[in-house]
């Protein structure tokens, strides 16, 4: 269950002043009762309704690491992020996950992508197009019902196709 806002813990107090069991401020704001018991018993004990400081789980890399994490991926972007982890190592010497690779990666905006491979059109190739979509503009209905077109994708279920991300 999420935490009270400062705002909801403050009118919880009011309405404990007045006179309300924490039975009814527990119905009335929709809550367990143990979330108006606990700021009321933290406000007698310390003078104060606000969140204690919560300890945040350290970060396995420094934000220098970070910085060559993506200077690397950069300069090599065929380096894969599972290759990136096996070669740094983060804080105190532990390994880091391709996860963690990944997420650093990502909050500085690269992202795995597959290469295009496509043809190159020179400039004839780009003249026949133009020819073709010229005397083919003014083309009706039933002469396009005689045109069959296909669509060719490459499915790879079994196994993976070999291509490599970048």
């Amino acid at each position: 269950m999420p935490r009270l806002s400062e705002v909801d813990r403050h009118c919880a107090l009011g309405l404990l002043q007045a006179g309300l069991p924490i039975s009814e401020v527990s119905l009335r704001m929709n809550v367990n009762r143990t979330k108006i018991f606990r700021p009321r018993q933290r406000l007698h004990e310390t003078d104060t309704m606000s969140d204690r400081p919560r300890s945040v789980r350290p970060r396995c890399t420094t934000q220098r690491q970070d910085r060559n994490l993506v200077r690397n991926h950069m300069n090599n972007r065929f380096l894969s992020a599972s290759a990136s982890s096996r070669q740094t190592r983060g804080r105190n010497n532990q390994r880091i996950s391709a996860n963690t690779v990944r997420r650093r990666l990502s909050t500085s905006g690269l992202r795995a992508r597959r290469p295009y491979i496509g043809p190159i059109l020179t400039k004839r190739h780009r003249h026949q197009r133009t020819l073709w979509a010229q005397e083919h503009a003014t083309w009706d209905r039933f002469q396009w019902q005689s045109v069959v077109f296909s669509y060719e994708s490459r499915f790879c279920i079994a196994h993976g196709d070999g291509r490599v991300r970048v």
